[in-house]
């Protein structure tokens, strides 16, 4: 490679790295309906049946402010399993109006459930365990979902 040929090869390499770095992640903001600070969960989306139906399986940690986000086609009544998951976590499940109606917290790892609410919702998020007893999150929360194609909501 030339010499001159350097500086411009650095220059595109520098530029790549920025435009990988500033890619918007998918997040979910939780509004507490008693008026605490909104929560943001930096979320995977699951929106393929074979997505949701890997989910968070085989993984060995989460993320403190992580989750996933399964996105369904309309709003029924969703069962999930712990099966081959082994962190224990909290499911919020969300109607079409992004309310969460029903929360699920502490299922256990590995367990095969189903664990669903009495309800119909079109939205799931994942979170770990305590996460919604940490952040004093509970059905009748409202949530906002942020680069999520098709699905933000601002």
């Amino acid at each position: 490679m030339k010499k001159n040929q350097r500086p411009l090869v650095l220059l595109a390499a520098l530029f790549l790295c920025y435009a990988c770095s500033t890619e918007k992640k998918s997040a979910v903001v939780i509004h507490s309906k008693n008026g605490s600070d909104p929560v943001t969960v930096i979320v995977e989306v699951a929106q393929t049946a074979g997505q949701r139906s890997m989910g968070l399986m085989y993984r060995k940690k989460l993320g403190r402010t992580r989750g996933m986000l399964f996105l369904f086609e309309r709003e029924q009544k969703h069962r999930f399993t712990m099966r081959n998951t082994a962190i224990p976590l909290d499911i919020l499940f969300i109607d079409s109006s992004k309310t969460v109606i029903g929360i699920l917290e502490n299922t256990r790892p590995y367990a095969n459930g189903p664990f669903s609410i009495d309800r119909a919702s079109r939205y799931a998020l994942e979170v770990n365990a305590g996460f919604c007893a940490r952040n004093s999150i509970s059905a009748g929360d409202s949530v906002v979902f942020l680069n999520i194609p098709g699905h933000d909501t601002q």
